[in-house]
């Protein structure tokens, strides 16, 4: 009796806790979103099947000596895995319709006020009992606004290991679910007619622009924001890998098998802090809703900009184009085509929705810097 007693203590059905069999159950909505509904299949996959084995009971995965534990240590404590995947980022991104038109540098500018005012929205919520963010907290919650996932894991490392799950899962999930809160937000800013004016054609733009692009926007954040070239630095070297041409194996490499390979851990690694202790917590509630609220004020502050250059311009820029603002490459920029061709059938805006889409990669980058250099 007593052998049998040890051997059904050894098993996971006697040890498996309530918040365990929530969390594995999140697990497994993450992974239904993201095979049957395909919502950023490849981070929430990996991402939830790494929720389903932090919460195994006395498999140890995220212990320390487990495999969970030291792909978080090595990838994402250390800040690791975000630049990586930055750097892939980087050599996938074509910067011709930003320099082809630096206007836009606005949008993206604009999409990042989602930022600031969550910002001061999760301040705002510690008036309510049950909640106690400190300006760190807040700040690494309010990233998710910029719509980049790893820039809000690497500020969420940095600034708060704590929330560092919820966060990344908010970050994702509001990422993949562009095509549902954009539309309704870009129409209700937006007049018929604004969504009908066609814009000109890009200027075609040479070799040698593209390759200055990324060492001038490099050199520009070494001087007036260092705190920001993890970031940065790493996306510039991934581009001008690309558009050097004289590296065509490194730049295929970034974008395909070290970003794949660096993208598998990294949802692991994110999924590890999806244990019940951590996750199932009312501050994880009001992450999830501030993160929603920063994504809408994003999307909508890029609309508006976007009208006021339309002003400003004699009727040339379509409003639609400054939800792009916000860094999901290229979903956002492939929503304002939609919207526009339902508008007009010969409306194509996906390559100036390209131009704020990658200054948002930029701007998201840029405002974490600020966020690190503030409070970090």
């Amino acid at each position: 009796m007593e052998k049998l007693t040890i051997l059904w203590q050894s098993t996971a059905l006697a040890n498996f806790q309530g918040g365990q069999l929530v969390m594995m159950a999140v697990g497994l909505l993450l992974l239904y979103l993201a095979i049957a509904r395909k919502y950023e299949p490849l981070l929430l996959l990996p991402i939830g099947f790494g929720a389903i084995l932090t919460n195994i009971p006395l498999a140890g995965f995220s212990d320390p000596g487990g495999l969970l534990y030291y792909i978080y240590e090595v990838g994402i404590e250390s800040g690791v895995f975000p630049l990586l995947i930055f750097m892939g980022v980087g050599a996938m991104t074509d910067f011709g319709a930003l320099i082809a038109n630096p206007r836009m540098l606005w949008l993206g500018a604009a999409a990042q006020f989602g930022i600031f005012a969550t910002l001061f929205g999760a301040i705002l919520l510690n008036l309510i009992p049950g909640f106690d963010f400190s300006l760190k907290d807040a700040s690494a919650i309010a990233i998710i606004g910029g719509a980049d996932g790893p820039t809000a894991i690497f500020l969420a490392s940095k600034l708060a290991p704590e929330l560092l799950g919820a966060i990344a899962v908010a970050a994702y999930s509001y990422m993949a679910l562009v095509p549902i809160i954009q539309p309704p937000i870009m129409k209700a800013l937006t007049t018929q007619a604004e969504r009908e004016i066609q814009m000109e054609q890009l200027r075609t733009v040479s070799k040698r622009e593209k390759i200055i692009f990324p060492l001038a926007v490099l050199l520009l954040t070494i001087l007036f924001l260092p705190t920001a070239t993890p970031l940065v630095g790493m996306f510039c070297l991934g581009n001008l890998m690309r558009e050097c041409g004289v590296v065509d194996r490194l730049s295929k490499t970034a974008q395909n098998e070290l970003i794949n390979i660096v993208t598998i851990f990294l949802g692991l690694a994110v999924g590890s802090k999806l244990s019940a202790d951590k996750f199932l917590t009312l501050e994880t509630l009001g992450i999830l809703g501030l993160g929603a609220l920063a994504f809408s004020i994003g999307t909508a502050a890029g609309v508006l900009m976007a009208k006021l250059l339309n002003r400003l311009s004699g009727g040339k820029v379509n409003p639609l184009i400054g939800a792009a603002g916000v860094s999901a490459v290229p979903m956002a920029a492939r929503v304002v085509n939609k919207v526009g061709l339902e508008a007009n059938p010969h409306n194509f805006l996906l390559m100036h929705a390209m131009g704020p889409n990658v200054a948002g990669v930029l701007g998201s980058a840029v405002a974490a810097g600020i966020l690190l250099a503030l409070v970090g």
